[in-house]
């Protein structure tokens, strides 16, 4: 029986041990899709304890911990750190199966040294060695340490980047890159929609007044970022696009409209994000990034919750809706000017694998190496059956070795081990392909799969 988290956790048969060990054990990590502050690594943030490392803004964690009964002042209430940490720790035995379980075991391990299993009975223990590692290190620690090459923040559209200006002149290892992510823009029924067109006017010099004036401006700050180094975009796609051919003077009529104090229908707004999204999606080609699309996401469930809150506390879920027909549409309308980027798409839901692993097959240009993506297991996905599951659906769909790999898609400094853990269950699957008698058991071309998909991809299809 093996040990728990030892050095053959997640391999299962000698070759997928031998790949990770002598290929993806070592590698850099491109982390091309994070929601690190890049405030707190120009900062070079301290952690104060494990607390503000492991539960400060951890949606993932206060969702488990509410599940299991912990009341609000012990997850983000006035509670002491240590108390809030003794109660994650009474309750996370609860949890096998859910990969936060994994996740934490293998941070306390890998980043901070610590080897005792997660419970109540070990807390002290665990708050007091993992405080006195963490009060040498800081945010560029996290980063080092992991090996991480690149890592993208998420960045909004009026954003100065002037930390990132900062963060590129320091001595730290990892380059630091901006991503553009224009969703506020996108979101034309958010009460803050009129704010957001003042402020982004303001950073451009220019009042917004028509849908018009409104790419320009994007498309102003979409190259200031270029030249700061950024070459990835990311989308949230929570509404179904408009499918059909458009009429592109709707983005002025929807625009006026929604000027006027008007909101917009939910099929109006599938047109005007999806004449947006083309309008940067050209804009995207040209300078030759790739466009990120995170597709099914149903956010802010709980509005009472939302309002004592705020977003991205916690609850958020899957959504159900459609959008095969108007994602095929948004492609489409690119490519046949022959404006279509690099493009990944990442799915919430998971009845969606094989929706979206077969729609990029129909839209590879044969030029580019894996032109169209279909995104790591994202959020709700990424846990040991949904890493697999993408993993064997792009393989039987299109080519697994085109892969760019994994991402954390985190806000915390200690998420790294993610990306080892997706590895292992690379090297897991390989190696249990070829002892079915699925796949021949070639270690290079095994090999080459292994170490293109966890970094060589990602570090030539992104060109940063």
């Amino acid at each position: 029986m093996a040990d728990f988290i030892d050095q053959n956790f997640l391999l299962t048969t000698p070759l997928s041990r031998d790949l990770y060990q002598q290929v993806a054990a070592d590698l850099p990590i491109i982390d091309y899709h994070s929601h690190l502050q890049q405030s707190e690594i120009a900062a070079r943030k301290k952690f104060r304890n494990l607390t503000e490392l492991w539960l400060s803004g951890d949606h993932y964690k206060w969702r488990l911990m509410r599940s299991a009964g912990v009341p609000e002042r012990l997850v983000t209430g006035p509670e002491s750190d240590e108390a809030k940490f003794r109660a994650f720790c009474k309750v996370l035995p609860l949890a096998l199966g859910n990969p936060i379980h994994h996740w934490c075991h293998l941070e306390l391990r890998r980043l901070l040294g610590v080897d005792w299993v997660i419970n109540e009975r070990n807390a002290s223990k665990i708050w007091e060695q993992a405080n006195a590692k963490l009060s040498n290190m800081d945010a560029w620690s996290f980063l080092e340490q992991a090996k991480v090459e690149i890592a993208c923040t998420t960045d909004d559209p009026a954003d100065d980047l002037l930390q990132h200006i900062d963060i590129a002149k320091s001595a730290l290892k990892t380059r630091v890159l901006p991503a553009y992510r224009p969703d506020r823009a996108m979101r034309a029924n958010r009460d803050d929609f009129l704010d957001y067109l003042k402020l982004l006017g303001g950073v451009v010099g220019k009042d917004i007044g028509s849908f018009d004036q409104l790419v320009k401006a994007l498309i102003e700050r979409l190259e200031f970022f270029h030249s700061q180094g950024a070459r990835i975009s990311d989308h949230a796609i929570d509404t179904p696009l408009a499918a059909g051919v458009l009429n592109p003077q709707d983005g002025e009529r929807l625009f006026a409209k929604r000027l006027q104090g008007t909101l917009l229908t939910d099929a109006e707004l599938g047109v005007y994000q999806r004449l947006l999204l083309e309008a940067l999606g050209r804009a995207y080609a040209e300078l030759g990034w790739t466009m990120c699309l995170h597709i099914g996401a149903q956010r802010n469930n709980n509005t009472r919750q939302l309002g004592a809150l705020g977003p991205d506390t916690g609850y958020d879920s899957v959504s159900d809706m459609t959008n095969s027909a108007g994602l095929a549409s948004f492609l489409d309308a690119l490519d046949g000017t022959d404006q279509l980027p690099k493009t990944m798409l990442f799915n919430l839901n998971p009845a969606m694998n094989e929706v979206l692993s077969t729609l990029i097959g129909a839209f590879q240009d044969g030029n580019t190496f894996g032109k169209l993506q279909f995104g790591p297991a994202w959020w709700f996905n990424d846990h040991k059956d949904g890493n697999l599951r993408q993993l064997q659906v792009l393989a039987q769909h299109g080519v697994l070795g085109t892969s760019v790999g994994m991402v954390t898609d985190s806000r915390s400094f200690a998420s790294y081990p993610r990306h080892d853990y997706f590895r292992r269950l690379l090297c897991r699957q390989l190696g249990e392909w070829v002892e079915a008698g699925e796949a021949p058991n070639d270690f290079d071309a095994l090999a080459q799969i292994v170490r293109g998909v966890s970094y060589d991809n990602a570090k030539n299809y992104f060109g940063l």
